[in-house]
């Protein structure tokens, strides 16, 4: 299982076990009534609610339907290790060409949960079937996926899970971080002093929290696929993903103009002084408040104005230098293209 929660009193993995919890204990109570499976065989039934009970309701169909076309190639591979032991083979033999092409089979990444159940079926088969494999496997087949559409219909009738929501608050939050960070290099500019290490590991904290809103943008989506109340909020999660692509390529370039500024540190050679480094600090710092302007909002075509203004000044400035060939202000006019396409990435959302 799998939640979208990471804390064990998290309301979401709360009831995502309390789903499971009723879902195992539906199909442990009507496993030995299901057709062309033996009673004994029943406690797979609970097995199969676990395999196929995830946070969200196109997870679990997936993980399902997976771990069913794996169970039947594992299922097969362990018949032809009954061949082996058949034909005379040392039942050693076949207990090691099971394992050993069950785990080359999970090898394809297509089968996703369903790959590290073909090496174990296949070993119970041959060892667990006995004189009856035919019956053991039809019965462990029928059962799992007895219990996978037990777990797949409780969680679609349950509370299905929505995370669109969720997922909006965590780019405006990462809206936020963007911002901040980009004010920081502002101020760092404008100070004339750049803390190389300190904007790094600014730089690398945000990447990891792009990575982090991705994940959960991606599974807002995918909680919306087969859910009754998805279809409501299919513009919601266009508009999520719309962010999200923004957002990322905002923060690339924001990464990217770090890289300006650390590198023109190191070499102890200052991007710019005096008036133009006050520019730049100021086009950085109107891109930082257009980036943090919230989708829509009032004076978001003011901000827009004001970033390419500053831009346009700064530019104006390095024109205006003696040094003004594109080899002497190379790597200004690499900042001066981080910031426009800063710039560019929200101009869709004023």
């Amino acid at each position: 299982m799998r939640s979208a929660g990471g804390d064990v009193a998290d309301l979401d993995r709360l009831v995502l076990a309390a789903k499971t919890a009723v879902a195992a204990a539906i199909a442990w109570y009507l496993a030995p009534w299901v057709p062309f499976a033996d009673a004994d065989y029943s406690y797979y039934a609970p097995l199969g609610v676990l395999v196929s009970t995830y946070s969200t309701l196109a997870d679990s169909a997936r993980s399902g339907a997976q771990t069913l076309l794996g169970l039947a190639m594992g299922i097969a591979l362990g018949f032809g290790g009954i061949t082996v032991v058949a034909l005379g083979g040392p039942g050693v033999v076949a207990v090691g060409l099971v394992v050993g092409v069950g785990v080359a089979l999970g090898g394809i990444r297509a089968l996703g949960a369903g790959r590290e159940w073909i090496a174990m079926a296949g070993l119970f088969v041959l060892l667990l079937g006995g004189r009856d494999a035919d019956g053991f496997s039809s019965s462990y087949l029928v059962t799992m996926a007895f219990g996978v559409v037990v777990g797949v219909t409780v969680n679609l009738l349950v509370f299905p899970p929505l995370y669109v929501q969720r997922a909006s608050v965590r780019l405006s939050a990462l809206r936020d971080e963007v911002a901040a960070r980009m004010r920081e290099m502002a101020d760092a500019v404008a100070g004339g002093s750049i803390d190389s290490d300190e904007l790094q590991q600014a730089m690398e904290e945000l990447s990891a929290t792009v990575g982090q809103v991705a994940v959960e943008v991606r599974e807002g989506d995918r909680s919306r696929r087969g859910n009754p109340r998805g279809r409501r909020h299919r513009e919601d999660q266009d508009r999520n993903t719309q962010r999200m692509r923004a957002l990322e390529r905002t923060a690339f370039f924001a990464r990217d103009l770090a890289d300006v500024l650390i590198e023109q540190t190191d070499r102890a050679d200052p991007a710019v002084s005096g008036t133009v480094r006050d520019l730049l600090a100021r086009a950085i710092q109107a891109a930082a408040e257009l980036v943090a302007t919230p989708a829509g909002a009032d004076g978001g075509a003011e901000r827009l104005d004001a970033a390419h203004t500053a831009l346009s000044e700064y530019l104006h400035a390095l024109d205006e230098r003696p040094d003004a060939a594109p080899s002497g202000v190379a790597e200004e006019l690499t900042a001066a293209r981080c910031i426009r396409r800063i710039i560019d990435a929200s101009r869709p959302f004023v």
